[in-house]
């Protein structure tokens, strides 16, 4: 576990992906390269009812999760991790399914199967770097372990 506290800077939130469409083994997962940016979003399935002893209040329980993950930066020829996105970008079906690990600054680690959809696929203007984005859909229950007590 990390030992710090307080507030910390993005950049020491870390991922990698299974190159190989995997589940996430050790051996299989590569950082990408030249990534700048990532947003979560979890969207909550929430069940709603009104029964009468609830005198029109509505009652709510949260029955599904899901998560996107979001990222963002330059495409970097010969970087595995780089390289291994921007092949998905034509793929359909179990092809465009793999692995993201994500290392939080805490020590802790989510592993999520997901749908890998790339969003921005070069393109851009003549002087700028050519892009790279992509989001990962998770693909069933991600697996969360928290950072331990040091």
């Amino acid at each position: 576990m990390s030992t710090k506290k307080g507030v910390y800077p993005v950049y020491e939130n870390q991922f990698k992906i299974d190159k190989t469409g995997g589940e996430g083994t050790e051996e299989n997962l590569v950082t990408i390269a030249d990534m700048e940016s990532f947003a979560v979003a979890i969207d909550g399935k929430i069940e709603e009812w009104n029964p009468f002893d609830q005198e029109g209040w509505t009652r709510r329980l949260m029955t599904g999760k899901s998560i996107t993950i979001s990222v963002s930066g330059k495409r970097h020829l010969g970087d595995a991790g780089n390289d291994y996105v921007d092949s998905l970008a034509l793929k359909t079906g179990s092809e465009a399914t793999t692995t993201l690990a994500w290392n939080f600054p805490s020590g802790a680690k989510l592993l999520l199967k997901g749908v890998v959809s790339v969003t921005e696929w070069g393109g851009g203007d003549s002087t700028a770097v050519a892009p790279l984005a992509f989001d990962i859909a998770s693909d069933g229950k991600p697996t969360f372990t928290p950072a331990t007590a040091s």
